[in-house]
């Protein structure tokens, strides 16, 4: 009984470390993430300053330049235009439906990625100014 306890503590304890030392990346491996987060962000790019998004030629870029004002570290939070506390997504296709006059797309959609990747990164470290986010 003893033998069968000591056993099972010592592989808990043998599994408990190879779960901690999985959570160790390599230089490789932080290289890959990156150039996969930066194709994306790029993408994002191209999505928000096309002009077929929506039906009037109007692009996200126009309302907010290299993303400004949409402050996507403030989301999930109330958003007067949608009348509930609404997720990043959620008003980047309230923009899509309204200014641009587009379609929605589904919250999984690649380009819907793409453009939280690229507002997310071409703010950061940009500083809230005093006022309404």
């Amino acid at each position: 009984m003893k033998t069968s306890i000591i056993l099972i503590l010592l592989g808990t304890l043998l599994g408990g470390t190879s779960t901690l030392m999985s959570d160790e990346f390599t230089q490789k491996d932080l290289k890959v993430w990156k150039t996969e987060y930066d194709s994306v962000v790029k993408e994002g790019r191209k999505v928000f300053t096309d002009n077929t998004l929506g039906t009037n030629t109007v692009t996200c870029n126009e309302c907010h330049p290299n993303a400004s004002n949409t402050h996507p570290e403030t989301y999930p939070k109330f958003q007067k235009q949608l009348g509930k506390v609404a997720t990043i997504a959620e008003m980047i296709n309230w923009c899509i439906a309204n200014p641009l006059e587009g379609k929605r797309m589904a919250l999984d959609d690649a380009r819907m990625t793409a453009l939280i990747s690229y507002i997310t990164e071409e703010r950061k470290g940009v500083k809230l100014a005093p006022g309404k986010h």
